[in-house]
């Protein structure tokens, strides 16, 4: 990982960036890390009914089910494939080599791979690596973009398209054909489904659900498919030769057939973010299609700039915040900081308070960092 000091907006590779993927990065980020709990918080409170309705998209279902916090993370996945596309075409076209770029996101992936262990296993065990979780958040960013770095530097758009529907078609082939011995073929229970006995059975250490880990192993292969899928929409962006509407009728093209075939293929294997089911793959990558031609009508089509400033602040340093969040305890500070002020409002508001500012506080030192030019990137 390394400080940079960034005169202009670069990615790790020397392309320039969209504002619109950082502002998107930026909205993503701050969910994933916590940064919508006041949102979550006010269920029950108002007495308002699309307010608790928004309260429980904030919640992942038990097993199969969708909500839109389901989304969060496949968005990110889908987002880091967008970037890829920039990155990887601008150090091809400054005359890097593809060894070059292949050890720069190998190295990405094993310094994402070891953060994400800290992450999720401080203080940490090192004397006993089968008290230790494997299967991170950050390991998946960093597996899934190494695979999809790969793919891009040797395969072109449709080949990409068809390695989507490779993995996807055997991963459903897979789950309902090979047994799981003491269940059979085809179970898709949250005891007896091929995934759960792959991990209990060659994952080591600890499993995050106990007997399965939605970030371990055979789940790998779909999630990949999110960064490959936001290759394809980082090429469309980055076409010059392309008029801007004709680029936001092709995502929304993508993203419409992902959508419907990703529906209609749930009636048979159920959308599961526990499993990554390819249902879910194409669902959230449709969406993630039409939430990025959200972003960047808005943002760059249009002009609405202003707006985004907030969630630009913290895409350009998404990886600080996603840490800053496991490592400071922002709602201890916001209580020292901020009860004296919410102490004289009903008491059933002070988680909610309390919340908005944390939230406050990481966005401040995320906009100091800003100012002072300071990205950490991997």
């Amino acid at each position: 990982m390394t400080k940079s000091i960034m005169s202009g907006e670069k990615s790790a590779f020397g392309g320039k960036r969209v504002l619109s993927i950082d502002a998107l990065r930026g909205f993503d980020m701050l969910l994933i890390a916590g940064g919508g709990a006041f949102i979550e918080r006010l269920h029950g409170l108002t007495g308002i009914k699309w307010i608790d309705w928004l309260a429980t998209q904030l919640t992942h279902p038990a097993w199969n089910g969708f909500t839109f916090y389901d989304f969060i993370f496949p968005l990110f996945l889908f987002i880091a494939g967008t970037s890829l596309s920039f990155s990887l075409q601008s150090g091809l076209e400054k005359g890097i080599s593809k060894t070059a770029l292949y050890k720069k996101v190998f190295n990405r992936f094993v310094i994402l791979f070891l953060l994400g262990i800290i992450d999720k296993n401080i203080p940490l065990d090192v004397f006993h690596p089968s008290n230790i979780r494997y299967g991170t958040v950050l390991g998946r960013i960093g597996i899934t973009t190494l695979i999809a770095a790969i793919l891009y530097l040797n395969f072109g758009a449709k080949a990409r398209l068809a390695w989507v529907s490779g993995i996807l078609l055997a991963y459903y082939a897979a789950v309902f054909l090979i047994p799981v011995p003491g269940f059979g073929a085809g179970d898709l229970s949250f005891e007896g489904n091929l995934i759960g006995w792959v991990d209990r059975t060659f994952m080591p250490g600890i499993l995050l659900q106990g007997i399965y880990d939605e970030n371990a192993l055979l789940t790998t292969f779909p999630a990949a498919c999110l960064p490959l899928l936001g290759t394809i929409a980082g090429d469309v962006l980055r076409d010059a030769r392309m008029l801007e509407k004709s680029k936001v009728i092709y995502l929304c093209s993508y993203g419409a057939i992902l959508v419907v075939v990703g529906l209609i293929w749930g009636l048979s294997f159920p959308v599961n973010k526990h499993m990554w089911s390819s249902s879910f793959i194409l669902l959230t990558g449709g969406m993630a299609f039409f939430m990025l031609v959200l972003f960047y009508g808005v943002i760059d089509i249009l002009g609405y700039r202003r707006w985004c400033f907030f969630f630009e602040v913290v895409g350009k340093n998404s990886i600080v915040v996603y840490l800053a969040y496991r490592f400071i305890s922002f709602d201890y500070t916001s209580k020292l900081l901020f009860e004296g002020v919410y102490m004289n409002f009903d008491e059933k508001w002070h988680p909610v308070f309390n919340a908005i500012g944390s939230l406050a506080l990481v966005w401040l030192l995320l906009y100091f960092l800003y100012r002072n030019r300071i990205f950490v990137k991997v």
